[in-house]
């Protein structure tokens, strides 16, 4: 968008667009791409290279769930390969029953930081659901006990799937997977998806999400509870927790965990989630956090120190967070011309 001089014809707009299809086709469908992509944008995050507002939630009458909603998402990344962006993102509990559709779909907008201009627009689906895995994976990597082998996973659709594809092509020494769900369907087709691409891996049916959490070293729950369920008595000493979806954990497990960890504390202290309540209550602060996840990442906090130690981490989600890898498979696409080219004029 930019000119040379005061009489250059500008350049007619356009906006790359990339379908999900484009996005597998550019390896958005593999764990890699966004390991690599969320160590950038947690190390961003550390350094305080990034403006991202907090995210507003829209909601109307007939919400019957706490999923029901649509999130905006905006942030700016600065450095070399400055970017804004936004993913709206909407979701609704009934849609697979109701209408055969994913609880959430999303789009990402991404702007040219000099212009202002949009240059791409992409399906945000994927994108949100590996980046939630790969911050578990980057988290595991600091927080999870060395040489762990057995992982639970409490909820099995699709976020679980890409939660555990994630974790057995980043951590080949898990060996079993203890898999529960209040759908006996979820978990046999969970399990089925997994044994197709890891066969040496044990997926095993647990009768209760506290069966399979007193069993696992990993936890990671993949819930659309609005409730807690899960007690501090259930994790065994070296236990890693990733609550990525936040309702789960009783607040007992908050106060009495060894370590807390979010990724970013403004954006977990609020809507009424479990840290915002204890704050309310006066049971939780940010003096009593141990850290954000950046500051593991580059070093300035330290991850697990011992073999013993029970970790939470409590990861919102961030905007950052989708921003960072849209930009990467912007970049590819660009480079080997995938995607559709959109007049933003006509």
């Amino acid at each position: 968008m930019t000119t040379t001089s005061s009489t250059a014809t500008p350049t007619a707009p356009q906006l790359l667009y990339l379908s999900r299809a484009d996005l597998v086709a550019l390896g958005g469908a593999t764990s890699q791409p966004y390991v690599d992509a969320i160590g950038a944008g947690l190390a961003a995050h550390a350094r305080g290279d990034y403006v991202q507002p907090l995210k507003p939630y829209l909601r109307w009458d007939g919400a019957d769930h706490i999923a029901d909603r649509i999130i905006a998402m905006p942030c700016y990344m600065g450095g070399e390969q400055a970017v804004a962006g936004l993913k709206w993102i909407g979701s609704r509990q009934h849609n697979p029953a109701r209408f055969g559709l994913e609880r959430a779909s999303a789009v990402i907008v991404l702007n040219d930081a000099q212009t202002n201009y949009p240059i791409a627009l992409m399906e945000g689906g994927l994108i949100s659901g590996m980046r939630t895995a790969a911050i578990t994976a980057v988290a595991t990597r600091h927080l999870a006990r060395s040489g762990f082998s057995e992982v639970a996973c409490i909820g099995c659709g699709p976020i679980a799937r890409m939660q555990m594809l994630t974790l057995l092509e980043q951590f080949p020494a898990i060996t079993r997977l203890h898999l529960f769900d209040l759908s006996p369907a979820a978990v046999d087709a969970l399990a089925s998806t997994l044994a197709e691409r890891f066969p040496a891996v044990a997926c095993i049916r647990a009768v209760s999400a506290e069966a399979a959490v007193r069993a696992s070293e990993v936890i990671v729950t993949c819930t659309v509870a609005d409730a807690p369920y899960l007690h501090f008595d259930w994790l065994k000493p070296g236990t890693f927790v990733s609550n990525v979806s936040i309702m789960d954990v009783h607040k007992d497990v908050y106060e009495k965990a060894n370590k807390v960890v979010v990724d970013d504390w403004e954006q977990s202290n609020r809507e009424k989630k479990i840290i915002n309540q204890l704050v309310l209550e006066g049971r939780f602060s940010r003096e009593r956090l141990h850290a954000e996840l950046g500051q593991i990442v580059i070093g300035e906090k330290p991850g697990r120190e011992s073999d013993d130690e029970i970790i939470l981490l409590n990861p919102m989600g961030m905007a950052l967070d989708d921003l960072v890898c849209a930009r990467h498979f912007y970049q590819l696409a660009q480079a080997g011309q995938v995607g559709t080219r959109l007049p933003l004029y006509g």
